[in-house]
């Protein structure tokens, strides 16, 4: 909150994302503009955020040519940008080349005419190094970002946490991983995962399955999607917006173009919405359809109506493309690649095919406990992570706590509006707002919640709006909504609190 330079790392499950979420709200309220990137389309929809290549306007351009640097000083919508902004956060930096990084440098100096690392920029990054690396053609050398004369200049401050969210300490899973951090992996660890190759689920569990490559995962898919005795069902996004936009979202999305489920098929949210009861992970399985969307009971035995979700790239706080599908996939099996982020309660992992370093401490990393890991197959490579990472890693350790020592606390923030998590929903009104929805979609035949989302009504709901211009700023609601529908929302919502 200074405005240092930072790089905040440390392990998965550590909450390096809770705590980015956390500065960037209260950035924000301090009037700052801030740029949420990450350099995976995957990593930058769990963020809400473009990715790096989208924001800094640069592309998949693998160099800077003078006719580059010619155009970006003509380019007035990319000096808006930078400009605007004050503070640049990247996510997982690990997969992003350190050429890149030096181009993104170099990018912000001419569009911002500042010689400043990145044009005078607060910059935010933010990943861990020991996860998967970029990828790198032809060449068996990895272009880390920490390498790159960019990261040099930036110079950030190291702020590494270390207490564990996700794996306990007490089966061995938690200290295996921490070895392979610490290039300690001894032949106890070796035996340890030993014991879970093989191992078979309890009766009724679910799992889902991670591979290494991308053709296994949709060969297991398709084949028990095709061994369920009931009908099929296809539901197919929806696109608006600048075609190469929507086309760079869509590839970023785990949910996808087409999606077919049938009753018994098994499932996962690739989003968050917390107000609707599910992460970015939830498993269930698909138990009905109704006419606006499938039931899915999650594994904690909550049954759902899914609705479709809406993901959106923004440009300079405007829409430029929108995605609209059912928040799911199918989750008999998925790439350790997309597995990334994700904490799972149990994974039949199969590290037989592992082919870079990281890719097996990614995977097993996912898992909350040994009990809950289940190994198909293991390799020489599964264990490997980059010799390279580990005196980098050690470094940043030593710099962080020597950092934290010297650093003060921050002062507790006035208190601010209430968000969701302190307000007690009125379940009543909520209730009536439903009903008016669903006979407003009979009498026009269309599914519910192309009326009004749940996260819509819920966020009436708190609002409480009483004119039209009130529930304009209702998230959901645009004049054509308010046109259509407004006097009758309104309407519940004023009789109600009478």
């Amino acid at each position: 909150m200074g405005g240092a330079n930072v790089f905040l790392t440390g392990p998965p499950g550590a909450g390096k994302t809770y705590v980015l979420n956390a500065f960037v709200k209260r950035a924000k309220r301090a009037g700052k503009a801030v740029a949420v990137t990450a350099s995976t389309g995957i990593a930058a929809t769990h963020l809400g955020g473009n990715t790096i290549h989208a924001w800094s306007g640069l592309g998949i351009r693998d160099s800077l040519t003078p006719e580059d640097e010619r155009w970006l000083k003509g380019s007035d919508k990319l000096i808006k940008r930078y400009n605007g902004t004050d503070i640049l956060v990247i996510d997982e930096v690990s997969m992003l080349h350190g050429a890149r990084l030096n181009m993104i440098n170099r990018a912000a100096k001419i569009l911002r005419d500042n010689d400043e690392p990145f044009g005078g920029l607060q910059v935010i990054l933010v990943g861990d190094m020991y996860q998967l690396p970029p990828v790198t053609r032809g060449s068996m050398q990895a272009d880390f970002v920490h390498l790159s004369a960019a990261w040099d200049e930036l110079n950030p401050k190291i702020c590494y946490i270390t207490e564990q969210h996700r794996q306990a300490d007490s089966d061995g899973l938690l200290d295996l991983l921490q070895a392979m951090r610490a290039d300690d992996v001894t032949e106890s660890h070796f035996e340890l995962l030993q014991t879970r190759i093989g191992a078979k689920a309890h009766e009724g569990q679910t799992l889902t399955r991670l591979f290494a490559h991308n053709i296994d995962v949709e060969a297991i898919n398709d084949r028990h999607l095709k061994a369920l005795d009931s009908t099929s069902k296809i539901y197919h996004m929806s696109t608006k917006g600048n075609k190469y936009k929507v086309e760079s979202l869509v590839k970023s999305l785990l949910a996808p173009e087409e999606l077919e489920l049938k009753v018994g098929a098994e499932v996962m949210f690739v989003t968050n919405n917390f107000s609707e009861g599910y992460v970015n992970g939830s498993r269930g399985m698909v138990i009905e359809f109704r006419s606006d969307g499938p039931l899915v009971r999650l594994l904690n035995g909550r049954v759902l109506l899914v609705e479709p979700f809406t993901w959106t790239m923004t440009e300079d706080g405007k829409s430029v493309a929108e995605a609209t599908q059912l928040p799911l996939r199918l989750a008999w099996a998925i790439t350790i690649h997309k597995s990334q982020g994700m904490s799972l309660d149990a994974a039949e992992i199969d590290l037989s095919k592992a082919f870079t370093p990281g890719m097996g401490y990614v995977a097993l990393s996912r898992v909350r406990s040994l009990d809950g890991l289940y190994l198909q197959g293991i390799n020489n490579m599964a264990l490997a992570m980059h010799p390279q990472i580990h005196e980098f890693d050690r470094a940043l350790r030593q710099v962080s706590a020597e950092l934290a020592a010297a650093t003060e606390d921050i002062a507790d923030e006035a208190p601010v509006e209430e968000t969701v998590a302190d307000v007690v929903i009125d379940e009543a009104l909520l209730q009536k707002l439903k009903d008016w929805r669903t006979a407003r979609a009979q009498r026009e035949g269309v599914p519910p919640f192309m009326i009004a989302h749940n996260t819509t009504l819920t966020a009436v709901v708190l609002h409480r709006p009483i004119t039209p211009n009130q529930l304009l700023t209702v998230p959901g609601f645009g004049s054509r909504k308010v046109e259509a529908y407004g006097n009758d929302i309104l309407a519940i919502v004023v009789a109600h609190q009478a």
